[in-house]
């Protein structure tokens, strides 16, 4: 049984990494012995798990409804072994996705401490400000902004962050402050991927909302992109104040329209569906939770 479980988690580890030189490295084996144990594992099943090609691999379909049936059972021997060690300590690989910004500026800053509590977790920070797919693509959680639209995941919101309207001086000085939602038009607007298909900004003050239409020429598909746009003088923005503070701090961003309310965005740790999330997923979670009030 100890040969068998152990199969599973190199078959897993392969799936996981599509390639068997990179599971090699990560389970501390040669290659060969990885694709030996996958091939025995083949040979007692009686059915091809994974296609080999000239590009790599890829899980036949047999293969793919087999990783989904063991991925439980194998999460759930960690977190047996997780809770009969009693110390707290985790072990394996935590596969992170992330928007590279978020992982810049609030994600990475942390790890030092949670790295340093567990010495023996190895960490893949997974950094793409497009959605991925958690169960395709092995993730154990994702740090999620906005509305959540995978209602099958399990999700725990972990932060909140006020969204904010900033510009540079240097525009400001150029093309005049707005003192209200109003005078934004004729602005120049940098749509960043905080705002995407969404033709208004909301504003709230005094118990009224205003809505305001937003003409941009410039469409911006990463937020440190955007941020960088708007140091340039490009125009206002709209974004998560966690994704500018240390440009505020700075000066060479500020805020447009301080005094009106414009929502605040919500952060979510998402966990795969189908399965029990990971104690370092958990753990992980509970190390960024409330790092997105603002000070």
């Amino acid at each position: 049984m100890t040969d068998r479980l152990f199969a599973l988690r190199v078959f897993a580890q392969v799936a996981r990494t599509g390639s068997f030189s990179k599971a090699a490295r990560e389970l501390a084996l040669s290659q060969p012995s990885v694709s030996r144990i996958v091939a025995g594992l083949e040979a007692d099943v009686g059915v091809a798990l994974m296609t080999r090609t000239t590009r790599g691999l890829r899980l036949t379909d047999a293969g793919s409804d087999y990783l989904a049936r063991i991925e439980p059972i194998l999460d759930a021997l960690e977190e047996a072994d997780h809770a009969a060690r009693g110390t707290g300590e985790l072990r394996g690989v935590l596969r992170v996705a992330v928007s590279s910004g978020f992982a810049a500026r609030e994600v990475i800053p942390r790890l030092p401490d949670f790295m340093a509590r567990h010495p023996v977790l190895r960490i893949e920070l997974l950094m793409n400000d497009q959605r991925q797919d958690l169960v395709g693509e092995s993730i154990d959680v994702a740090l999620r902004f906005g509305a959540l639209t995978d209602s099958s995941a399990t999700a725990r919101l972990i932060g909140m962050s006020p969204r904010v309207v900033i510009a540079a001086p240097s525009y400001l000085r150029r093309a005049g402050t707005p003192r209200s939602p109003e005078q934004l038009a004729g602005h120049a607007m940098i749509v960043g991927p905080s705002r995407p298909g969404q033709p208004a900004w909301t504003f709230e003050r005094d118990g009224r909302s205003h809505s305001v239409r937003v003409e941009s020429r410039l469409k911006i598909t990463t937020h440190e992109a955007a941020i960088v746009a708007a140091v340039a003088g490009l125009g206002i923005v709209s974004t998560a104040l966690w994704g500018c503070r240390e440009e505020l701090a700075a000066g060479t961003l500020e805020r447009v329209l301080p005094e009106w309310d414009t929502g605040s965005v919500e952060v979510h740790a998402v966990f795969p569906a189908g399965r029990a999330a990971k104690p370092a997923a958990r753990a992980f979670a509970d190390h960024v939770i409330g790092g997105l009030t603002p000070a």
